[in-house]
């Protein structure tokens, strides 16, 4: 039967509608993939914003190591949850110490903190002869009393003297009209640098300006010529450093070697400089400070910086040639420190202890059943029990008896409970896992003795000005000025750890000009713990 228009119209309708059906289908899966594809995008920006704020808080934010949210009561937090909660559970002996409360300091008076400046009084002189009459009956009034009413800072700007030092001829009398007439010339003491103006204070303020103001030469240059009108070029001011740092500051460095080497307790961390001009290796390549310091053993503080082109362990062997098996060193996880052989390594908790801060999620500080917050709070338990041992006075000795008797069983728990945790691979509670499974051999050497420390942070300390002038002076130019930047840190931090003012005591070296045919009494006599140095060289503020 033949089918008429109206039907053939009809089954192209359907088959329009047909097709339109498919395409919206199309278009709806298209658009539910888009949507998969942007959410996907969504999360991955969100990823990665998560992880920019987190590097922009390491880069810029603060470096404490405590949870945001206080834990009350953290010294008993494992003994109150369930046992089914924390793994490993311990019920230490607790030192009983009195409640901590922080209470506000009085404000320090004007005397108080001014109390070494000079000082001077200022009479008033703001009343006219009249105003002084008595209004009553005209007498002329007279002072009964004076009460200070303000205090004022008044700034002085340092100045640049010039000096010039005389020689005198002296001839003699007697012989002046012989054939060979006589005479000696007192030409005064030489200069601290052959053919050079700089004086040691001047040189000394240059020194502290780079390496504790963390200003580099091309600024003190600028500094000079604004405030002074004095042109004194960068180079300059590097090479007075270097030959400074070789001719005299040389023979104390090595003093404080020998006697670093001979510490039973020391401790050791390293950094990242550029030096452009290393021979064989290109501008771009990365060399290091080492820094080895005396450790917490009641002693005087030493500290030493040493370059070196490269992270190997070998730098740490070298310098430690020579002492006793037996000595205790504190250093992070590097490696590099198991080639001193004889030494016994002490790990540093509070780098364990990041690692475990920096794996809690956002928002899980008070979370007790995450594991990072676990991990947290073991070692947290030991610096508090550590805190209350110098809160209570505790002797070395006594220090000694009390980690057996508390900190043990805490670190034989926190590494049982170590064992027990699995962590998804390339996560940051993986890699505070594994960094405190590495550490495990180091983990209890701290408790052999109490002049051990629990953590590193001496040598971060002591690390820091390096990093801070790093950020600022960027590079060394050749290995001779990266070797005397060290020599000089070395002495102003030492300086400072052992309460000098750090550019008086350069200053003073720089006058008493030790060399290398100085005995080491001699030399002793010019370390910073040296009581004629400390009562001329002491930091009154």
């Amino acid at each position: 039967m033949p089918r008429s228009a109206r039907d053939i119209q009809l089954i192209e309708l359907k088959d329009t509608i047909s097709k339109l059906n498919e395409l919206i289908m199309t278009q709806t899966r298209s658009m539910d993939s888009l949507q998969k594809t942007i959410e996907d995008l969504r999360q991955e920006l969100s990823n990665k914003q998560a992880e920019v704020d987190y590097l922009k808080a390491k880069l810029f934010g603060s470096s404490s190591e405590k949870l945001k949210s206080p834990f009350p009561g953290q010294m008993n937090l494992f003994e109150e949850m369930p046992d089914d909660r924390i793994p490993g559970m311990i019920e230490p002996e607790i030192i009983d110490v009195s409640a901590h409360r922080r209470e506000r300091k009085p404000k320090a008076t004007y005397e108080e903190m001014f109390d070494n400046l000079p000082h001077r009084q200022v009479p008033p002189d703001t009343l006219t002869d009249e105003e002084k009459k008595c209004p009553v009956c005209g007498t002329q009034m007279v002072p009964i009393g004076t009460e200070t009413v303000r205090t004022e800072l008044v700034f002085h700007p340092a100045y640049l003297e010039r000096v010039d030092y005389m020689a005198t001829t002296y001839e003699c009398p007697a012989c002046k009209d012989s054939p060979e007439p006589q005479f000696v010339k007192d030409g005064g003491a030489a200069p601290l640098v052959p053919h050079s103006y700089v004086s040691a204070g001047l040189a000394a303020h240059v020194m502290y300006g780079k390496f504790i103001n963390a200003l580099p030469c091309y600024r003190q240059e600028k500094d000079f010529e604004n405030q002074f009108g004095v042109k004194i070029g960068r180079g300059t001011m590097a090479h007075w450093t270097i030959y400074c740092s070789e001719n005299y500051f040389t023979p104390m460095i090595n003093y404080f070697h020998r006697l670093l080497t001979g510490r039973k307790f020391v401790a050791g961390d390293e950094t990242p400089i550029q030096v452009l001009k290393e021979a064989d290796r290109r501008p771009q390549s990365k060399s290091y400070v080492w820094l080895f310091r005396s450790g917490d053993d009641g002693l005087n503080p030493i500290i030493v910086y040493q370059y070196h082109p490269t992270r190997n362990g070998d730098a740490a062997a070298k310098f430690f040639q020579g002492p006793a098996p037996g000595t205790y060193i504190n250093a992070d996880g590097y490696a590099g420190y198991n080639k001193l052989k004889d030494f016994k390594r002490c790990c540093c908790y509070a780098h364990i202890r990041r690692y475990f801060l920096e794996a809690i999620p956002k928002g899980k500080e008070k979370d007790y059943t995450d594991p990072a917050v676990q991990g947290f709070l073991y070692c947290n338990k030991l610096f508090e029990y550590e805190r209350s041992y110098r809160e209570k006075g505790l002797s070395y000795k006594q220090i000694y008896s009390r980690r057996l008797k508390d900190q043990k069983p805490v670190v034989e728990a926190f590494l049982a409970w170590i064992d027990k945790q699995t962590a998804p691979g390339g996560s940051r509670l993986a890699r505070a896992l594994t960094y405190a499974g590495n550490q495990r051999l180091y983990m209890m050497t701290y408790l052999e003795d109490g002049r051990c420390s629990i953590s590193n942070n001496l040598s971060e300390n002591s690390i820091r000005p390096v990093t801070v002038g790093r950020r600022n002076w960027l590079f060394c130019d050749t290995t001779d000025g990266a070797d005397a930047s060290m020599m000089v840190y070395s002495l102003l931090e030492t300086a400072r750890a052992n309460g000098l003012n750090p550019q008086k005591y350069l200053e003073y070296l720089l006058e008493a000009r030790p060399n290398q045919n100085m005995s080491d009494e001699e030399l002793e006599n010019m370390a910073p713990w040296s009581p004629k140095v400390q009562e001329c060289c002491v930091n009154k503020s």
